[in-house]
């Protein structure tokens, strides 16, 4: 191997523990954004040396055993617990937890990320507003093959914790949904499996 490719793949390394204690510390849940603090950080310029969501996402499993070990866990259960309870009150929208929360690797200020799946969005929007829920919307996109799927997020605080609804047609509960063409499948889980991670 190079010593030009081992300095990047130092570099990837250390951009990624950077990010990851970025992540834990700051409450960024955005893998992007963390990945060019630390490279601002480590004075890394070339795009090449960042590292991939799921080399961060390692790190930061990392980061939370080794630094956040007595924290951790009982947040975890607790922001578990939360989303839980959203999507009991939420059923009628066949929810999906997804993110962070699901995955293990949410920080201390992590958001409720849920995938809904209604009849129709504006039963949605009329559920929030009949319970006195102020919220932002815009406009996202996912992706299944070659085929873009529209998606509206609905953002607010509940109580006390910030959330983020995704809210899809109904026909796209049964397409494995990712983030951009190329990307990973994004991991979801309904109210019995959330129930079994809190079991478990």
């Amino acid at each position: 191997m190079s010593r030009n490719r081992l300095r990047q793949n130092g570099m990837r390394a250390a951009i990624a523990a950077a990010a990851a204690r970025i992540m834990a510390e700051d409450g960024i849940d955005d893998y992007a954004m963390a990945k060019r603090k630390a490279a601002r950080r480590l004075g890394a310029a070339e795009t090449e040396s960042l590292p991939a969501n799921e080399e961060i996402a390692s790190a930061l499993r990392a980061y939370q055993l080794l630094y956040q070990a007595d924290e951790h866990p009982d947040r975890l259960n607790a922001l578990r617990r939360h989303a839980l309870e959203l999507m009991h009150d939420l059923a009628a929208f066949n929810p999906y937890l997804t993110g962070a929360i699901l995955d293990g690797t949410a920080g201390r200020y992590a958001e409720i990320e849920l995938q809904l799946f209604p009849e129709s969005g504006k039963h949605v929007d009329i559920y929030l507003l009949e319970h006195g829920v102020k919220f932002a919307a815009r406009e996202q996109r996912r992706y299944a093959g070659d085929r873009a799927h529209a998606s509206i997020v609905l953002s607010f605080d509940w109580q006390g914790c910030p959330v983020n609804l995704e809210v899809f047609d109904p026909r796209d509960e049964r397409v494995a949904l990712k983030t951009s063409l190329a990307g990973r499948v994004i991991e979801r889980a309904g109210l019995a499996e959330v129930r079994a991670l809190l079991d478990g």
